[in-house]
Order: structure tokens, then C-alpha cells, then sequence
């Protein structure tokens, strides 16, 4: 039985993992920076790069001390080769290419979105391809159809923020703290989502892309008004958010080729909100709902070993020592571009 070893280390989440081809989770850890980058309100690029450097070497070791294995015990090393935070992609990515040369194991440059795209097949052995996959997360807000290992079609992407980054931004200027993320769901769940006047941008368009900046501003404008408490700006925020995806998604959906199922994953799909709504999305498209648990909705190694598996599943090479770290990597690099600066990809 195949044994994979993860490594991610793309933005703020030093993590490790050991996976096997039957979708056992032998051992995993996460060593957290928000600690580190609270006092900023956000990810601090040269911060989270040194602390991966000081924390993975003792987390593989961890890890594989956990699952009572070796290194020689594994078929392969598996890390994170980008998109990311370059710092802390390159620390991962470094550190698994010593590890393969000296174990003589293969290295398996994984994406990031990638591991996010595969995590649910992790959680849910009956999810087969091709299924829709609404990717939501600090970076990337994105529609794909999911065909297979290395085979993705995108459908949609923001043209501006990520969803994630719009719901950091909106705990920082309520004075939530860092990461923001659930802050602002916890918040919301004391406000009226119908309280504050909020816009939901591309809501009705016939494009099928994302756009969430226009969103923060009226929630920072909000905000300085004085006229809205913090729980009906973060309550409405929240709504207005799930409206927008709700639209989006369906309007993709309507052009997607048959799919087996509708999927979410990334940080944001840890919301409830979002979930419940994207439910019951599905259900109105006659298809299965799928979302992983909430620890591998965040950043974790889990998704990056049983990526690395998924890539053996089908006979892909390992990748060379010299592979290269990458800031940018799409999923589809046949997509389309779409209009705004602040693309995405």
C-alpha cells in the first residue's frame, strides 16, 4: 500500500502529513502563525517564510515519529510548489527535495489548489469525476470542473479579491483580528444580514466571474457612517457574500458539462453560511453535495500527500530536483483571461 509524505508551507500554516492510498491519515500536524502575524492583521510575507524554516524539520519528524515509520517506509515526498507566498513555498519545496535525494524516494511537486481541488475525494471515497468545484479561499475564489488528477476546466474566477481576503478585510476594519475569517462568522451570527444596504457585485450577469472589491468598500464606507452596529455589518457582509456565490455558482453550473456531484473547498468553506446555501444549491440542480471536513478546508498537508497519491494513481512522473518554486500557478492555464487588473488565476 502506498505511502505519501506532505509538506505545506505556501502561506501561514506549517504543516506535514503522512497518507496512505486507502485515504488513511497516519499522522498529521499543523503548526499555526497566527500568533505571528496578529499584531499586523494579515500575513506578513518575511515572517511566515522563517517560521517555516524553524518549524518543519521538527514537524516531519513528528509526523513520521507519530505513524511509527521512516522515511525509507515512503513511496514518495509530496510539497507544495506554488501558487503561494514564494518564501514559504520555497522553504517546503527545498525541504522536500532533500529528503527525497537523501531517501532516493520521488519528489511530487504538488499545486496548492491542486491539493484543495482533491481534498474532498480524501473524505469521500464515493466522489468520482468529474464533479463542479466552487474553490473559495484566502487567494482564489474560482469554478472548475474537476475531470481528474492534473485535468481541470475553469469556469470562473474573481476579477478582482478573493472571498477570503474580503472577509479578512472586513474583521480588520470591524477591529475582529487576525484571521478573520471566522471572526466574522461569529460576529454575524448576532446581527441582521438585512440590516446594512450592501451591494452584490455581478449578481445577475451574464459572465459567469466573481468580484468582491466593490463589497469592501461599501463595508468600509459602512463602517465609518457610525449608523450600523459591527454584528449587522458583519451579518450583512455575510449575506450579501452567500448571495453572490449562490448566483455565480448557479450560472456556471448552467453551462458546466454533466457533473457527478457540487463541491467546496479552501478556508472559506468552513463557513456554515456558505455551506447550508450551497446545499441547497445543489439540490435545486438535482446533484450530490460535497464538502470536506473543516480541517482539510484549511491549509493542511493531508491534501498535498493524497494529491501526490492521486498524481501515482494514474502514472504521473515524479518531478525533477531542480523544479522550480512558483508564486503563480493556474489549474487551467488553457483558460481564457478575463478582464481586471487584480486577476486571480
Amino acid at each position: 500500500m502506498k505511502m505519501v509524505l506532505g509538506i505545506e508551507s505556501s502561506c501561514d500554516e506549517t504543516a506535514a502529513a503522512l497518507v496512505t492510498e486507502d485515504r488513511w491519515i497516519l499522522a498529521q500536524a499543523i503548526a499555526s502563525q497566527d500568533e505571528c502575524h496578529a499584531p499586523y492583521g494579515g500575513v506578513v510575507p518575511e515572517i511566515a517564510a522563517r517560521a517555516h524554516a524553524e518549524r518543519l524539520t521538527p514537524l516531519i519528524a513528528r509526523v513520521l515519529d507519530e505513524a511509527g515509520v521512516a522515511l525509507a517506509d515512503c513511496d514518495a515526498v509530496a510539497a507544495t510548489a506554488g501558487p503561494g507566498l514564494i518564501g514559504g513555498v520555497m522553504v517546503g519545496l527545498v525541504t522536500a527535495k532533500a529528503l527525497a535525494m537523501a531517501g532516493d524516494k520521488p519528489l511530487l511537486a504538488i499545486n496548492h489548489l491542486e491539493g484543495h481541488a482533491l481534498s474532498p475525494r480524501l473524505a469521500d471515497p464515493a466522489l468520482q469525476f468529474p464533479y463542479a468545484l466552487l474553490l473559495v479561499s484566502g487567494g482564489h475564489c474560482q469554478l472548475l470542473r474537476v475531470e481528474g488528477a492534473g485535468r481541470y476546466r475553469r469556469f470562473a474566477t474573481t476579477i478582482d479579491d478573493a472571498l477570503g481576503e474580503a472577509f479578512d478585510k472586513t474583521a480588520k476594519i470591524l477591529g475582529l483580528g487576525f484571521p478573520g475569517g471566522p471572526a466574522v462568522e461569529r460576529l454575524a451570527a448576532q446581527g441582521d444580514p438585512r440590516a446594512v444596504p450592501l451591494p452584490r457585485p455581478l449578481r445577475g450577469s451574464a459572465e459567469p466571474h466573481f468580484s468582491f472589491a466593490g463589497l469592501k468598500s461599501a463595508v468600509l464606507r459602512a463602517h465609518e457612517s457610525g449608523k450600523f452596529a459591527p454584528a449587522d455589518i458583519a451579518a450583512s457582509f455575510q449575506q450579501a457574500a452567500i448571495d453572490c456565490i449562490a448566483d455565480r455558482t448557479s450560472r456556471a453550473l448552467e453551462t458546466m458539462d454533466e457533473v457527478s456531484a457540487l463541491v467546496v473547498a479552501g478556508g472559506v468553506a468552513a463557513n456554515r453560511g456558505i455551506r447550508a446555501m450551497l446545499e441547497a444549491l445543489a439540490a435545486d440542480h438535482g446533484l450530490r453535495f460535497v464538502a470536506p471536513p473543516p480541517a482539510l478546508c484549511t491549509d493542511n498537508a493531508a491534501m498535498i500527500a493524497w494529491a501526490g497519491l492521486e498524481r501515482l494513481a494514474v502514472g504521473a512522473p515524479a518531478d525533477p530536483l531542480d523544479v522550480s518554486a512558483r508564486p503563480r500557478w493556474p489549474l487551467d492555464p488553457n483558460a481564457e483571461p478575463v478582464r481586471g487588473a487584480g486577476v486571480k488565476a
